[in-house]
């Protein structure tokens, strides 16, 4: 059977540099660090007083009150996020089939916040056990997605990936799948995550991953420097609106870029370490290659899962060579959670955000705070240092990791 095309033809961000997509994007041109101190808790006793949180945000001003208290923050930002993807994608509720539009989302955590506030108050109490009757709904990640659905009437296939910093890509490939099969046509994708909280900041510092330079957090997030500590945990959310080509050309909407291809792996290595030679990271990326029926030399700019770990960051640059040859020495590398920080599971939509912002700007954002390269890594790679670098871009890769070792990757062509 032949397959149907699938594009781009809204987007929508709420992160630690910009409430929306334009102020995201400048934000990431111009190499601006989101990090600072912890403002949702006191951190005074915590290992790492820092994160790139979300500022300046006003919940009731996109979602009343009353129906705020019943969802977890990392559902107020999915919310958020696809407002902004739905006004943009032009689309009019009332024309379009809203059978054949699905919500699939992103999130490795889900409702952490709700969670670690309603046992708290258990544990203080008597052992009585007086919860929120809203503790689950606000706590489970499909609520993100449900609530989604329920906003805008859309009836197809509705569910949210888990599978950690993976999650976003997957549901991104699960989509492109749906579409291109002509089993939706429209789908309301992306990521949200929330776990800028006690549990959050304590659990990733117990495990030794996030980087602890108090004493400057705006350049903490330092992905492939040889002084890097751990990465900077981030919030925010990401929503991309996919449609079939046919449908979106049909009613005038805007195409910022094609969806061609996407590929998964499994590291089957290590809980949380990769495989050391990059063994899933290429595979991965190789699948998705021959998904898009592309070859390597047609790589412009891969937006890297770089989290400025001390394993992780060479490993992926040893699978880009490997797969790509002296050709990985021509393309444009950078890591935006330089600037964004990690939002773990909603990384992937941000960075696909970025990736095809990217192609419309033909400007390769930064890796911001990379002062002195990792002897391990080679030096011939162009890892977009410091400055974004205007560049012709046709086709772009958006790479994404995760704890248990899941790896997806999606790739994005400008339309011809």
């Amino acid at each position: 059977m032949t397959l149907k095309r699938v594009v781009v033809t809204g987007l929508g961000a709420l992160t630690p540099i910009g409430n929306d997509v334009p102020t995201y994007w400048n934000n990431l041109s111009a190499g601006v660090s989101g990090a600072g101190p912890i403002t949702k808790f006191d951190a005074s006793k915590f290992r790492t007083q820092f994160a790139c949180e979300v500022k300046g945000l006003d919940v009731t001003q996109f979602i009343p009150r009353q129906d705020a208290r019943k969802m977890d923050a990392f559902t107020h930002y999915a919310l958020i996020a696809t407002d902004e993807a739905i006004r943009d994608s032009g689309m009019d509720l009332e024309k379009i089939d809203r059978n054949k539009v699905g919500v699939i989302w992103g999130s490795g955590i889900g409702g952490l916040k709700s969670f670690e506030d309603e046992m708290i108050d258990y544990a203080k109490g008597d052992g009585t056990p007086r919860i929120n009757p809203f503790f689950i709904v606000r706590m489970i990640a499909d609520s993100a997605s449900g609530q989604i659905s329920m906003r805008y009437g859309f009836r197809g296939p509705n569910y949210v990936t888990v599978s950690a910093c993976a999650s976003t890509n997957n549901g991104i490939i699960d989509a492109f799948n749906y579409i291109r099969l002509g089993r939706m046509i429209m789908c309301v994708v992306g990521g949200s995550e929330a776990a800028v909280t006690r549990a959050g900041i304590g659990g990733f510092n117990a495990n030794r991953a996030l980087s602890e330079r108090n004493s400057s957090p705006e350049t903490a997030s330092r992905p492939y420097d040889k002084d890097r500590d751990g990465f900077v945990l981030g919030e925010g959310a990401g929503s991309l609106i996919l449609e079939e080509y046919e449908h979106a050309k049909a009613r005038g909407a805007k195409i910022y870029a094609e969806l061609i291809g996407g590929g998964m792996s499994s590291d089957a290595y290590h809980i949380t370490a990769p495989h050391p030679e990059g063994l899933g990271a290429y595979l991965a990326m190789k699948d998705a290659l021959d998904d898009a029926g592309i070859a390597p030399t047609e790589i412009d700019y891969i937006n890297t899962h770089g989290t400025s770990t001390p394993v992780g960051d060479p490993q992926e640059l040893k699978a880009i060579h490997q797969l790509f040859g002296d050709h990985s020495f021509k393309i444009n590398i950078s890591s935006t959670k330089s600037m964004t920080g990690h939002l773990l599971g909603a990384a992937g939509a941000v960075e696909a955000i970025a990736s095809i912002k990217a192609l419309e700007h033909q400007l390769v954002p930064p890796t911001i705070n990379l002062f002195n390269v990792d002897e391990e890594i080679d030096s011939r790679f162009n890892l977009t240092p410091l400055k974004a670098q205007t560049r012709s871009l046709t086709t772009v890769m958006s790479n994404a990791f995760g704890f248990g070792g899941h790896n997806a990757i999606v790739i994005f062509r400008k339309l011809s």
